[in-house]
């Protein structure tokens, strides 16, 4: 019988991502993926050092699992962002001695080596590496979906926002070859992908540390191209890098969702500056009109943060009057966490129920706005690539290309198709309908 191992992955896509590259490893060692922690002879936590809040998710779990015997001969690996930071990964070598191997967001291609050598001689094993050596590495994955795929296209960040880890953790930016790029999504789809995502910690400054340089715009069209290929989607971009060109493939590229994640954090322009965000609201809502221009269709989501310690009640309110003018179809809203060694970390924090009344108000307005959004679309049809099948209910779901989640009646042998479904009525996240 195989020895089993368990992922528990936090954080972003390329998070998971990394996670995908782990599991290939571990299988073809030999090992067998399982979801229960008594089962598994390797535990990996994949971390995310973002937000406190999934700091603290790691942490207690590294607890529990050090507080019970039957866990005592378990390899418990931790990786990702958090062992990044020195301070950080002291700590849990330090507390949790039932941690066996550590290492980097910059050590996924020395695993299997690093779980050798701990199997040899049972020693703590610790690799950090603070370079990034990916650049032109293509990685072996197992994906969860056998029709859609990330693909990373950039590494790290020069961005340096005031209230970010990630230069910290991931190093400074660097692109991919874009030929190394397209021979990639060309074996996916070769071996049955229908839909990429592109990953990046800013992905509109793809090429610009490349010799020639290439541009974002650039990859796009060469991506679709791909004979096969049916949608490409990306995250995250940057609203200041953002050029004119770059949007109007929203008007010319077939495979292209349409689909623009454009990240706010706030609507006050003297937030935007103390966060080192480098555009105005004025740049933003010019973005935000041009896309629509190009593409009535398009879906814009955000990031916004609630709480940044020198937001006054008035620059909150500006968040919510960019929200009302925006009026997007989704939002991720997070509230202020301080990050070691982080520009931002060194301020003062708001009272944290000042803070907790903003967050709730921002949550309802935005729910509201996505509800109004999602009401437009009933008695209309979309194409579908369905991710899912419930056997128990008998109900299929997957993405339309704006990303919405789609639910209907269906068949498990529609998964990974692409299905066109009429849409009968919705709440504030899923969509209903019907195939047509």
């Amino acid at each position: 019988m195989k020895e089993k191992y368990i992922i528990k992955t936090y954080g972003c896509q390329m998070n998971e991502h990394d996670s995908e590259i782990l599991r290939y490893s571990l299988e073809e060692l030999g090992y067998q993926e399982t979801d229960n922690y008594e089962d598994a002879k390797i535990i990996i936590f994949n971390t995310c050092a973002i937000r406190e809040n999934a700091e603290n998710k790691v942490y207690g779990n590294l607890g529990w699992l050090k507080g019970n015997e039957k866990y005592d001969d378990k390899i418990i690996c931790v990786c990702g962002c958090m062992m990044q930071s020195n301070e950080i990964r002291k700590y849990i070598l330090d507390k949790y001695i039932n941690v066996k191997i550590v290492f980097g967001t910059n050590n996924l291609d020395n695993f299997k080596d690093i779980l050798k050598r701990h199997l040899i001689t049972g020693e703590r094993i610790i690799e950090i590496s603070d370079k990034n050596k990916y650049t032109n590495t293509t990685f072996n994955a197992i994906r969860p979906y056998e029709f859609k795929s990330f693909v990373n296209i950039t590494y790290g960040c020069n961005n340096f926002c005031t209230y970010c880890i990630v230069p910290y953790t991931r190093g400074r930016e660097s692109s991919r070859d874009l030929e190394d790029i397209v021979n990639e999504v060309e074996a996916l789809v070769n071996d049955g992908v229908k839909e990429i995502t592109l990953l990046g910690q800013n992905v509109n400054s793809y090429g610009k540390t490349l010799e020639p340089k290439r541009s974002f715009t650039e990859l796009l069209i060469e991506l679709n191209k791909i004979r096969n290929l049916k949608r490409i989607r990306f995250m995250t971009p940057h609203p200041r890098d953002i050029k004119n060109d770059f949007l109007e493939l929203y008007g010319k590229l077939d495979k292209l969702m349409p689909q623009l994640h454009l990240p706010l954090q706030s609507g006050s322009d003297k937030i935007l500056k103390d966060m080192n965000r480098h555009y105005s609201t004025e740049k933003y809502l010019d973005i935000v009109r041009k896309a629509r221009e190009i593409n009535p269709d398009i879906s814009i989501s955000t990031d916004i943060i609630v709480g940044y310690p020198t937001e006054t009640e008035e620059d909150f309110k500006k968040t919510l009057d960019m929200v009302h003018e925006v009026r997007y179809d989704s939002a991720f809203t997070f509230i202020f966490s301080p990050r070691p060694h982080t520009p931002a970390a060194k301020l003062e924090m708001l009272d944290e129920d000042v803070v907790k009344n903003r967050f709730n108000r921002l949550t309802e307005l935005m729910n509201e706005i996505q509800y109004e959004n999602q009401l437009k679309t009933i008695g209309k049809s979309y194409e579908v690539l369905v991710e899912s099948f419930d056997k128990e209910v008998g109900t299929a779901e997957g993405r339309n290309p704006q990303g919405r989640l789609v639910v209907f009646d269906g068949n498990p042998l529609q998964v990974g198709r692409i299905v066109e479904v009429e849409i009968e009525k919705i709440n504030t996240f899923t969509s209903f309908g019907r195939l047509v």
